[in-house]
């Protein structure tokens, strides 16, 4: 499945909002593009922490086996519907073997189908289970719009407060409903320290609001390009002491030509003068897949070890 052109950039205009359910930002258009419009200013550190990835990481290539991608529809308590989320297996997925679990979440504009259409997220997995590079693990690619009708809403409906409360409310949906009917249905390792939560741009802020305020539930988060519904650093990190204890993997990214950059900038230097360990990388993208895709790649190779 590709994305749309046209979906891609509703992406690049709300990300940046949908956040007045968290009271971070407003939810209107100007806010959005004045969002994309900040100055991007760098400092010293904000720099790459590991090199590029090699060309044709996120292709297809010849002789690897790729995984299995099926959808799994469970019952939500917040929306009262059944709800789909897209589930990747990884090549030579076996019900006789246990698996960690990665959760990824996709952007404002998108839905269960971002990460995998649009970012490939399926193919670099493949390719790095493939050289020894990632564990195998199973993704699991919610729609992170937790409303009745979680449809991705048109242009003219993106910037409204039913569609920003929808990611809010996706809060308890996945920690109430989608984790247990995941552990349910796959032979997962149902534990913390091998559950991990990731997400890009409206994603990248729930998985920072989510994850930190339930470190019982995952070891390991990741926030890709995060937008500005990610909370204030001291509601996401009010006890430093217990997220050193308990987090085995921290990584926030952004590229340097991306407007939203100051929302990473901000939780990474809240991060450093916390002394809570952390990895921050830079790259030279803009608010784009080639960013996402590249951050699944270091990301991932450093889960579950």
């Amino acid at each position: 499945m590709q994305h749309t052109k046209t979906l891609a950039t509703i992406a690049l205009l709300a990300l940046a909002t949908a956040a007045s359910a968290q009271g971070v930002e407003t939810v209107t258009p100007d806010r959005a593009r004045a969002n994309f419009g900040r100055p991007i200013t760098l400092a010293a550190d904000d720099v790459r922490a590991f090199p590029a990835p090699p060309a044709g990481f996120a292709d297809p290539r010849p002789g690897v086996a790729p995984g299995r991608i099926e959808e799994l529809s469970y019952a939500s308590g917040v929306t009262g519907t059944r709800r789909m989320a897209v589930v990747y297996l990884p090549p030579g997925y076996s019900a006789q073997k246990r698996y960690p679990v990665l959760y990824l979440l996709h952007g404002i504009g998108g839905n269960q189908h971002e990460w995998q259409g649009y970012v490939r997220a399926n193919t670099v997995l493949d390719n790095l289970i493939a050289d020894g590079k990632a564990l195998p693990m199973i993704v699991v690619m919610p729609n992170g719009r937790a409303l009745p009708d979680d449809n991705s809403p048109p242009a003219d409906r993106v910037f409204t407060a039913e569609n920003a409360a929808g990611f809010a409310k996706f809060e308890r949906d996945l920690i109430e409903f989608l984790i247990p009917a995941v552990d349910a249905k796959y032979p997962t390792l149902a534990d913390r320290q091998h559950r991990a939560l990731a997400g890009l741009s409206m994603g990248g802020g729930q998985s920072l609001n989510f994850g930190l305020a339930h470190l019982d539930t995952f070891a390991s988060v990741g926030g890709f390009s995060s937008a500005p519904n990610t909370k204030p650093a001291a509601e996401l990190l009010p006890d430093p002491a217990a997220a050193r204890r308990q987090l085995a993997l921290l990584y926030l990214s952004c590229g340097n030509k991306d407007g939203l950059i100051n929302v990473s900038q901000t939780v990474h230097r809240a991060l450093k003068e916390r002394g809570i360990p952390h990895l921050w990388n830079v790259d030279e993208s803009g608010h784009d897949r080639e960013s996402w895709a590249e951050n699944l790649f270091h990301f991932s190779q450093r889960l579950f070890r």
